[in-house]
């Protein structure tokens, strides 16, 4: 798979990477019940298919995402390059907590390292910027965990530029990670050309939209999610909406098709075309699901293929 350089950094990223959301298992905001074992096997088939990385976080599953995938890491031989994150703790019902106090942050970064098997974390990002108030010093305890050696780069999840331009003062940023698919394309703004002129890398998350745009997603599989699936609270995923989301699908399938493709893989395509953007988070709970997205990392979409999607999903 190709691979490209994660903005200043020396870290070289494939254009997918696999993201272990789901694995986690449940919690707050988690997708149901998840076997472990396929946890494994999934992370396995991500490097076997030639994924260089793999993105988690402490509070996937209130710390069970990064122990699963210290299990799988501790059965390669070759390891793949590790993004986590910090500033998202839980409580005694499994609900997520904002935390940016500069003492959890580096108590995060040490569980983190302890949890994933690992000496070093390749990219550490700050997951919300939440309360703002703290954001410095948040930005700051992580700046410390690069200096001791626990982290490589620093990066931040959905930040806008206004956030980037604080803590940048404190520290580089390496790179950050917003949500960016053909249903939500609010980066498309102001952070994607923010990002380029300041060299910082974008490692998008739900290309295909939490499953909607994977092209097997349906109102059957909706009504069979199970109940503690948090897309059950997701507004995309209700009434009308939701119909109209699967009417574009539809309309995209021809597109996919004509090459040979699925939608899902036409999805994650689409957000690669932007120069802008290093690499898609892709989830996936089976082998099966990440192999047979795989394809889409090496898939370039001509202008025309382009325009033909914009018409059907609509504008910015």
């Amino acid at each position: 798979m190709k691979t490209r350089k994660l903005g200043k950094s020396e870290l070289e990223l494939t254009t997918m990477g696999l993201g272990t959301w789901a694995i986690g298992g449940p919690w707050q905001y988690g997708w149901g019940p998840q076997d472990d074992s396929d946890s494994i096997r999934t992370i396995q088939a991500a490097i076997d298919g030639g994924i260089n990385w793999l993105d988690t976080a402490p509070i996937y599953g209130c710390g069970h995402g990064e122990t699963v995938v210290g299990q799988a890491l501790r059965q390669m031989r070759q390891k793949p390059l590790i993004a986590t994150k910090c500033g998202l703790v839980w409580n005694d019902k499994r609900e997520k907590v904002s935390c940016l106090d500069a003492a959890s942050i580096m108590r995060e970064c040490e569980d983190s390292l302890r949890r994933l098997g690992v000496e070093v974390i390749d990219f550490y990002q700050l997951h919300w910027p939440q309360p703002e108030a703290q954001l410095e010093e948040a930005w700051d305890a992580m700046a410390r965990c690069v200096r001791q050696g626990k982290v490589r780069y620093l990066g931040a999840s959905n930040v806008t530029t206004a956030h980037l331009e604080r803590i940048a003062k404190v520290h580089p940023v390496a790179a950050i990670q917003p949500p960016y698919s053909m249903l939500r394309r609010d980066i498309e703004k102001e952070l994607l050309s923010y990002c380029s002129t300041h060299n910082i890398g974008i490692v998008c998350y739900s290309p295909m939209q939490k499953g909607l745009l994977s092209g097997t997603f349906s109102q059957a599989k909706m009504q069979a999610l199970p109940p503690d699936d948090h897309r059950h609270n997701d507004p995309m995923f209700k009434g009308d909406r939701l119909a109209a989301i699967l009417a574009k699908v539809d309309a995209l399938r021809p597109i996919a098709a004509r090459f040979g493709k699925t939608v899902g893989q036409l999805a994650i395509a689409w957000t690669l075309r932007h120069p802008a953007v290093t690499s898609a988070i892709v989830g996936a709970r089976t082998p099966e699901q990440i192999t047979s997205l795989l394809a889409a990392g090496d898939w370039t979409l001509d202008a025309e293929t382009i325009a033909e999607i914009e018409s059907i999903i609509g504008g910015k």
